[in-house]
């Protein structure tokens, strides 16, 4: 009796340990891991669920493994953060990119494919954002962390504009031209714009690319900069 006893309080205390281990870890990596799975995020989150279940339950385990255990892979998830911070292809290759499912009201059969997605589960999406007619949406977005976005036609945005009898041009995606200071090729391609194009308005309006965060363009030429903490400003470039 007295065995079981003590035993019932090794495991109360190394449930204790284990809880105040992951506490502290899951704060180095940050709110990312606990609000937003990435697959990387995914395969550490479960590594570290069971160290610590084997911390604190099996009983021949030296306290110290397990928490060393816990320790090592919350510093690499917290490296691997910070990487993917300051470098778009690590960030691309731990983390992912958005995956456009639907552009322009089509199902993109292949990139539907290629997320092990099936027609099913995007109905079941569809359904759940509120869209029980797939007609209605524009455009979707598998997000690196698996969840989609929807962007509706103009004639179903709230408040709708058909309702309204407002006619409004068409809306696009607005292309991303930098990100975090590094100037991206495909979405200049994409815009039919050049780097020589990209570099001439960066100079024009007075920044420098390593101070940009964000440099969008959208189907309007609407040029957006977003400066590294400081407020956004707008400029039309048509102007």
């Amino acid at each position: 009796m007295a065995k079981e006893i003590i035993e019932i309080l090794d495991v109360i205390l190394r449930c204790l340990v284990s809880l105040i281990t992951l506490f502290f870890v899951t704060k180095m990596i940050g709110k990312k891991q606990v609000s937003q799975f990435s697959l990387f995020d995914y395969v550490i989150g479960i590594s570290i669920g069971n160290f610590a279940a084997e911390m604190a339950l099996n009983l021949d385990s030296d306290y110290m493994h397990g928490i060393v255990a816990v320790i090592v892979f919350g510093v690499v998830a917290y490296l691997v953060s910070i990487l993917t911070l300051k470098n778009l292809k690590m960030r691309k290759f731990f983390i992912g990119d958005p995956t456009i499912i639907i552009e322009d009201g089509k199902i993109l059969y292949k990139n539907l494919k290629r997320t092990k997605f099936d027609i099913n589960d995007l109905l079941e999406e569809c359904r759940i954002n509120g869209y029980f007619d797939i007609s209605e949406i524009d455009y979707a977005l598998m997000e690196a962390n698996g969840k989609i976005s929807f962007l509706p036609k103009i004639d179903y945005q709230q408040p709708t504009n058909k309702d309204l009898n407002v006619k409004k041009q068409k809306t696009g995606l607005c292309a991303n031209l930098i990100i975090d200071g590094q100037i991206i090729h495909e979405s200049l391609r994409i815009m039919h714009k050049d780097e020589d194009w990209l570099k001439h308005e960066i100079k024009v309006k007075g920044y420098k690319l390593e101070e940009i965060i964000l440099a969008t363009l959208d189907l309007e030429e609407t040029f957006k900069v977003y400066e590294k903490n400081v407020n956004s400003k707008t400029y039309d470039i048509l102007n």
